[in-house]
């Protein structure tokens, strides 16, 4: 059965927020939460970006039955490998093993904070590759001592571990990271429903019929004008796909990248308004190509919270859900 989530923008929402929206996620009715983790929004008509780990600590006490995940950390840079894996085992206590991390090799609007420049592609996801090895030994117990081409862990153990092993999901775009990653995940995370994802990682996990984890942007509103609008003003940026999206350093490079993108052209590709069923058929091109998981993000969720989770609770779910069974 599809499983149907909710995201937790921390670049469209502050942290008190964030936490009030996840209890509201649960009592609605969704199956778990994702949570994105950034240093800087995208745009800066976004204007958050909490610490995703802090709100994390608090969400685990303001909800009592949905899974939670990051989506997604990047181990590179920012953070150390290690120093994930403590976060991770913490969440996993703190939420009674209820949370799963999800990992991907990170953005140049993140990662470059810290002053190292920004790697290729390539080194990216040698990095991403020792950082998984060494973030699964730690959640398994083990006593590390690592000496890779990018990191060094000195005598790392954790003390504190949830007896849920904490799951691993990681973030994928093609063939290469597929079978780079699939070995050594126990979950596929993917932001385009292409159909040949699921197959593949199928065909190189570690285990069989493992989670696939994607996510669609919405703009509810019963005004559809206003949601138009909104779309375009927090989310054009997306119009320049991923590869390019990785590479831009700051808010200003993403609204010069999204200069020529109209609101009709948001329209297109984000449900907008208050209909269901434009939701839906987003949605089912994500389990029609294997997804076990959507999860859905409301763009401008502050503007009516209230409305939109009433709305997810008595009209979108369980259309969603109906559709998801064929019924």
């Amino acid at each position: 059965m599809v499983k149907f989530g909710y995201m937790l923008m921390t670049e469209q929402s502050g942290p008190r927020e964030l936490v009030a929206h996840s209890a509201a996620a649960e009592r609605a009715g969704f199956d778990f939460e994702l949570i994105s983790d950034h240093y800087s929004p995208w745009l800066k008509e976004q204007g958050h970006a909490a610490y995703a780990w802090s709100v994390l600590g608090a969400i685990t006490q303001a909800t009592e039955r949905v899974e939670l995940m990051t989506y997604v950390t990047a181990p590179i840079m920012r953070y150390h490998p290690a120093v994930v894996a403590q976060k991770a085992a913490t969440v996993g206590l703190l939420s009674g093993d209820r949370f799963t991390l999800g990992l991907g090799s990170g953005e140049n609007l993140n990662e470059h904070v810290v002053g190292a420049g920004w790697p290729s592609v390539t080194v990216r996801h040698e990095m991403l590759s020792e950082a998984l090895e060494i973030i699964r030994s730690l959640l398994d117990g083990d006593l590390v001592n690592f000496t890779g081409k990018h990191y060094q862990v000195d005598s790392a153990k954790l003390w504190d571990l949830p007896q849920r092993r904490v799951p691993i999901a990681t973030a994928i775009s093609g063939e290469r990271s597929i079978h780079r990653f699939a070995p050594a995940s126990d979950a596929m995370i993917a932001i385009e429903p292409k159909a040949w994802f699921c197959p593949e990682w199928d065909s190189v996990a570690r285990e069989t019929g493992q989670r696939k984890i994607g996510q669609i942007a919405v703009a509810w509103d019963t005004d559809r004008d206003a949601a138009v609008q909104r779309a375009w003003e927090k989310m054009r940026w997306f119009a320049g796909g991923w590869k390019l999206n990785t590479e831009l350093r700051s808010p200003a490079a993403f609204a010069a990248a999204a200069r020529g993108v109209q609101p009709d052209d948001v329209a297109g590709g984000i449900p907008c308004g208050a209909a269901v069923e434009p939701i839906v058929a987003a949605a089912r091109t994500f389990w029609e190509a294997g997804f076990t998981d959507v999860a859905i993000s409301q763009i401008g969720v502050d503007k009516d919270p209230q409305g939109f989770f009433r709305f997810a609770e008595t009209e979108l779910l369980p259309a969603l859900r109906e559709a998801a069974t064929g019924r």
